[in-house]
Order: C-alpha cells, then structure tokens, then sequence
C-alpha cells in the first residue's frame, strides 16, 4: 500500500506512527528535527520534505503490509508515478484545515491511470484549529473525488463538553461505528489509550458514563451509524434485507453486528462503490491502529486484483518499479513480484518454497530491454536498512541487487517465458519536464565523469532528463526544487565537478498553420555501399482543443494504421521490431523541432504503413521515420510556442488582495476564483459540479468546534482570501520574495503543474530571443 497526500498532509508522520504501533520502532521521530524513518536522505532531513519513495514491510494482526512512504511535492512527481505502478491499494491523506489541495488532485489522478483498485481517506491534523472533519468530507464532493464518501469514524474532540462550548481545538478520542465501540487516548503522562465497546441500545448508551452526561454527541452516535448503514445499503441488496427484517425501535441500526456490516464494506471497497474514510491525528498517534485494521479488512491483496493464474509451474514476473544507486550496494532495482509462487493455497497459509519463487543467484530476461540479468542478492529493505532474504515469492516487494540493464519501468521474466510477450507490464510514464539548467563541467577531464553520473542519474530518477544541444549538456526536470535536488545528488553521490547555468522554463512548439504534401514518405539513402529506398506513411495534423495527448508521447498523438495508440519506444521486448524502429525515430524527431530545436507538443500522427528492403536491418526505419516528419514538420512552417503553466493558491489577508491579485494578472496570471472558504471552492479547474451529498453522510459543523466557531462568527481569524490562478510558470519562480514583499510576511502559496498553453506572438517573441532563435 502507499500512503500520499498533498505536500504537508502528514505522510511521513503517519508512517512513522504506524512503524511505532507495529514494533518496528521503539519511539517515534519527528519530520521537524529530520529523525524519521522513511526520510533517511540528507537533503530530505534538511529540508523536512520527503523526496524518494521508501519501502518497509510491516506486519499487524497477522497480514503483512508493503508500507510505500511517497513524497508529496509535485517536483518529485515520478516516484508516486512509479509506486502507484505497484500498489493494490492507498492511504489518501488530507489535512483536515485545508481539505483536498491541488497535488491531492494529483496524486488522486495518478492512482486513477494505474487504475489501483483500492482506496481509504484518513482526515489528519484535527488535533489542529480551525480543523473541520464536516468541511473536509465535503471537499471529497465538491472537488469530485468520489461520490461516496462513507466515514467510518467520527471524531471525539474532547470528552469535556464545555470545550464544545468554548471551541476548544483538539482530538481525544473516535468512535469506531462498524465496530461499535469507542477508542479514548489519554492525556500527557498517562497510560495507553482505553477501547471500549458501546452499548446496543439507546437508553444504555446515555447512561453508560463512557461519555458525560449532555455530551453533544451522544445523540449524534445513533444517527451516524444509521445513515452509514443505510447508505450502505443502497448499494448491497443483502444489507438491505437484514435492514428491513429490523425492529422499528431507536435501538434497532445498533443491533447490527460488525460480522455483517464489515464483509459488505470490503466488497463496496473493492468494487470502488465507496470511498472510506477514516480520521485522526498522526502526530499524536491518534486513529494509526485503526488505519492499520481497515488496511487489512478493506484494501485490496495480491489476490484481489487481476493476476496470472498461479501453480507450482508458474514463472516469474517482475516489474521493476524503481531503480536506486547505493555507493556500497551499487544498482538496486525494486521489483514487486507479479507471478512466481508455488499456488495460492500455500501463499495464504505462508509457505512460499517452490520452483516459481524468485531466487537469489538465478537468472531473468528483461524482456523490454531484450537483456539477460543475473540476481546477485535479494533484499527486504526496511527504508535505508536492508535484510537479506533468499527468496521473493508472489505479491512481494524487494531488491534485487546486480541487475545491469534493467531500468524503471521494465519487465523481468524467467528466462524460460520470455518468449510471451503478453507478460509485459504497463509502461511507467514520467511527467512532462517544464525547466532546465546546463551542466558545465569544471574542466576537459570532468567532462566523462559528469556524463556518466548524468546518465546514471536518470537511470534512478526518469523524469530527469538528459540532452546535448550546441555542445551544451542540458538536464531537464519538473520544477525549480527537483533541479536542485539533482544538483546536490551529483555532487554528493557521485563526487563530480561542475557548475550549473542559469535555470530556464522549458518551451514547447506546436504544428505550423501549413499543410502536409503528398509523396513526401520516402527517404534515399546508401548501406554497405547499396542504394535503399525507405518509405514511411504518415498522417500529420494538429490535437484539437479539446483533444488530450498522450503522455508517453510527451502530449502527442500517435497511432497506427487502425486508430490504436502506437507503443513508445521503451515499451518494445524487441529492439529489432519494425514498429519500434519507426517508434524510435518518431521520438527523436518530435524532441528537436527543426525551426526552434524545441520538443514538439500537441501533433497528432497516424503511421498509415511502411516498405524496406528486406534484406537491410528494420534499424533503417528509424532513421526513415525521423528523416520524412521532420520535413513534413517543415512543410507546416514554424508552429505556435507554448509554456508550462501552474494553478496557484495563494492565501492572503484582507487587507492584502488587492496588490496580490494586481501582481499576478501584471505577470500574466489568469484570476479563476476568490474564495474564504479554502476547502469547497473549485479552483477554477474544471466547469463540472460538485457530487450530490444525498446519500452520504454529513456530520454537523459543531464536531469540530474550532472550526465551526470560525464559521459561525465573522472574526478577524477568518478574514483569510484565497486567490486562485493560472500563470505562466516563468513569471513565478521568485514568487516566495514578491508574496512576501507585497503580504507583509503573512501569505501563503502553493503550486501545482498546469501543463503547456499557447503563448501570445509578443510572448513568443521573447522566448524565441530567450532562446537565441529571434
């Protein structure tokens, strides 16, 4: 399972408290002093934030999870790409004062492309004010992240009722209402928390002294548990039959047991019919056990989720999901195991010896690379610490140590299968670069040494990448804080001597206005001293407006003869296949427009058919295929230049929004939306309605009592603005020094990646002068 959010949602806190309630720590560390787990590099410990995924196998009441800790900066957008490659389910985190954020958005999509089955929202921070568990769950509706969001738990902020009165921030206790009982924590200097189950009946639960007599929730415990059985109902006919055979009694929705409510959850879960949520605070170790007990009820196993079917015959099939370089280890390559056990009886009951079983000191064919590998060692790695195992069975996730070839991305199979091509794993698609800087190494003798760590780096990191133009080597990556990372890892890592230039926004161009000629699909060309005549057809056109590229094409459209998506070139097992020939040329065409030498975004290509001699290699296809779009390219003329937008949030006071909002619309910045309300408004991101709250339900403000006071009185605490805006990501790189300036110190902003827009002729103007092709 992975655990993302938004950046600061919590993350890393969460799954240093799980590690605490599983045994694996004796005390927990903290993001703010960098003593964390999971965080274990440097620069992670120095700036606070998590930069790599890191992977720990824990255990709890008898399940075994693989525990993938992922950062939330949208610059390191690749390693959640990657981990959702590999997850079967997901702990969605949001910080319960700001509801769902832009990169929740984000990752919310990730996890959609890689289509992991399962889900739960935890609502984190409530021990926080202005924290709200109501606002939260609607911000799940308005932002359209799922029409069900089904709360499991309700939030206990104090078991005092006066601090109800008082709005008193804070979170003492939940009441579990599947289970039926409610979990107490103590205050500073006591014992554990107490769990305790509630009574069946109305009258009893009054009276039980498990909560103050006028407590505001009492009377609310019933109606919660009510609606969510109710809601539950409306999606599972059997649920529905045990509910209509009930007593009409108050008493009656709390006569129901857990043993019949929790198999119906699992399979409205599994079937993504709801969406549950779960809250607390991770700081505080609040809600941690009962995350870890609806992870193992209700997220999806290796069993859950479509998989080869296994026998003791069965080979092995690996995805490597991420590939790591470790100055006393070497290249470790983590590898989730997709098939390779002896069958599923023995996996259920913990024997994994048999012939399928990865071993260490065996052999695999990377089958997209077309390359033998041999496994020198197989780890469990718990974050930066590693246990040596003999075997990864079925489901598993590890490392495997001395593999040479094998890349993010790549499947690994027994040598035996590697003629099946069906067993090629879904390609991991980096996110588009939008900045660059160039590498400058210090002297001549630098030069080899920087370019083998360049490459080594973007052997770990694919969203790194790597380009020669004009004798400069330039890197690419997906923000200003990702290139910096870079920067520090070449220097720490790999020890070379360099400087960096000046970081610039990425630039995309776009197809000219004219139009593609007829028989302009040959090239002529000699090998080996004989004439070959190479002919590629091809269909060039613009993407329509409302037309989405694809992102292994990098927002391009390219497809085959039958309307099918044409395979990037990294997705072929064989180099020598003619399509991945015509792939390859395709690829290095569209990376250099040949008016601007700017990569070429939003074209749409059909490869109609091919002809080559058959006596010459189908590598001549490449070089056919990159030579004719090149010149259709030039027959459509110079295109329009585009340039990575952002959608920003920025949160200022009152008296601040008239000279925030004037600078951003001075700097090209798009005003979307102004809102006081930071967890329901849209953003201006999409047109679509927020998801109906008819059947789900809504607690009452009071709940969270910091918050609804905020909401009930007008004070000077909730004259807050948000802006929301589209602006060009160039006029947004000293933004931290202008917000400052122009707040007074008090603003604050975040950012998320928009994707490439059309800029205006006098902007293009100045980014062709920008670029030395004006």
């Amino acid at each position: 399972m992975a655990v993302v959010a938004h950046i600061d949602s919590g993350k890393t806190t969460l799954t240093e408290s799980i590690l605490f309630e599983t045994s694996y720590l004796t005390a927990t560390g903290s993001v703010d002093t960098g003593s964390t787990t999971t965080d274990f590099l440097p620069a992670e410990r120095e700036r606070g934030i998590t930069i790599q995924s890191a992977s720990i196998p824990v255990k709890w009441q008898g399940w075994t999870f693989n525990l993938i800790d992922t950062p939330g900066h949208a610059d390191f957008g690749m390693e959640v790409e990657s981990a959702s490659r590999v997850v079967d389910g997901a702990v969605v985190l949001i910080d319960s004062v700001e509801g769902v954020e832009a990169q929740t958005k984000g990752v919310w999509r990730q996890l959609d492309r890689y289509h992991v089955p399962t889900r739960i929202v935890f609502l984190n921070k409530l021990d926080r004010p202005g924290a709200s568990f109501s606002n939260s769950i609607k911000s799940l509706l308005s932002h359209r992240l799922h029409p069900k969001p089904t709360a499991l738990t309700l939030p206990v902020a104090s078991f005092d009722p006066h601090s109800y009165n008082v709005a008193e921030p804070g979170i003492e206790g939940l009441v579990d209402l599947v289970q039926w009982e409610v979990w107490r924590w103590p205050g500073e200097g006591e014992q554990k928390y107490t769990r305790t189950a509630l009574p069946r009946n109305v009258d009893e639960l009054a009276n039980s002294g498990l909560f103050p007599e006028g407590h505001p929730l009492l009377p609310e415990l019933a109606t919660a548990r009510q609606s969510l059985l109710e809601n539950l109902s409306m999606s599972s006919e059997s649920l529905m039959d045990t509910l209509l055979c009930l007593p009409s009694t108050p008493s009656a929705y709390l006569s129901v047991e857990t043993s019949t409510i929790l198999p119906e959850i699992r399979a409205l879960t599994l079937s993504n019919e709801i969406l549950p949520v779960l809250c607390g605070s991770a700081i505080k170790g609040i809600g941690t056990e009962i995350v870890l007990d609806y992870v193992g009820h209700l997220l999806a196993s290796p069993l859950d989720v479509p998989h080869d079917k296994q026998s003791p015959k069965s080979p092995v099939r690996l995805l490597a999901w991420k590939v790591g370089w470790d100055k006393r280890k070497g290249w470790m390559t983590f590898v989730r195991v997709y098939s390779g056990m002896p069958d599923v009886y023995n996996w259920r009951m913990g024997l994994t010896d048999g012939a399928g079983t990865l071993k260490r000191q065996s052999s695999v064919f990377n089958i997209t690379r077309n390359q033998k590998e041999k496994v020198s060692k197989l780890l469990l790695l718990y974050a930066n610490e590693a246990e040596e195992v003999e075997e990864l069975s079925f489901g598993s996730v590890g490392v495997v140590l001395g593999l040479k070839y094998t890349r993010t991305g790549d499947t690994l199979v027994a040598p035996a299968s590697k003629v099946i091509e069906s067993t090629v794993s879904r390609v991991i698609t980096p996110p588009q670069a939008v900045m660059s800087a160039s590498i400058i190494p210090q002297s001549h003798g630098d030069l080899e040494p920087v370019q083998e760590a360049l490459h080594a780096l973007s052997r770990t990191d694919p969203s790194v990448r790597i380009e020669s133009q004009e004798g400069q080597l330039l890197v690419h990556g997906l923000g200003q804080l990702h290139l910096e990372i870079v920067e520090g890892r070449l220097r720490d890592e790999w020890n070379v001597n360099f400087e960096v230039g000046k970081r610039r926004v990425s630039y995309r161009e776009g197809l000219g206005p004219g139009a593609q000629k007829e028989k302009g699909d040959s090239w002529q060309t000699e090998l080996h001293g004989k004439p070959v005549n190479v002919i590629v057809w091809m269909k060039i056109r613009a993407l329509d407006p409302l037309e989405k590229g694809n992102p292994a094409w990098d927002d391009n459209v390219v497809i085959d003869k039958d309307g099918k998506p044409y395979p990037s070139p990294e997705s072929f097992a064989r180099p020598d296949d003619p399509m991945a020939s015509i792939a390859r040329g395709i690829s290095d065409a569209l990376s250099n427009s040949p008016h601007t030498s700017l990569p070429l975004s939003h074209l749409h290509i059909q490869i109609t058919g091919h002809r080559y001699p058959e006596e010459f290699p189908s590598s001549v296809l490449a070089g056919a295929s990159a030579y004719i779009l090149r010149n259709h390219i030039r027959e459509f003329g110079p295109g329009p230049v585009m340039e990575p937008f952002i959608r920003v949030k920025v949160t200022v006071n009152e008296d601040s929004l008239g000279k925030v909002v004037n600078d951003l619309t001075e700097n090209g910045g798009q005003i979307q939306d102004l809102a006081a309300d930071t967890t329901t408004a849209s953003g201006g991101e999409d047109e679509m309605e927020a998801y109906s709250a008819d059947l789900v339900y809504i607690a009452p403000e009071w709940l969270s009592p910091s918050s609804s006071s905020l909401s009930e009185s007008n004070t000077g605490a909730r004259l807050k603005r948000s802006i929301y805006a589209l602006a060009p990501l160039s006029q947004m790189l000293d933004y931290s020094n202008r917000l400052r300036a122009l707040s007074g110190g008090h603003g604050l902003f975040e950012m998320a990646n928009a994707g490439f827009h059309e800029v205006s002729e006098s902007r293009k103007l100045e980014i062709l002068k920008e670029i030395g092709r004006a």
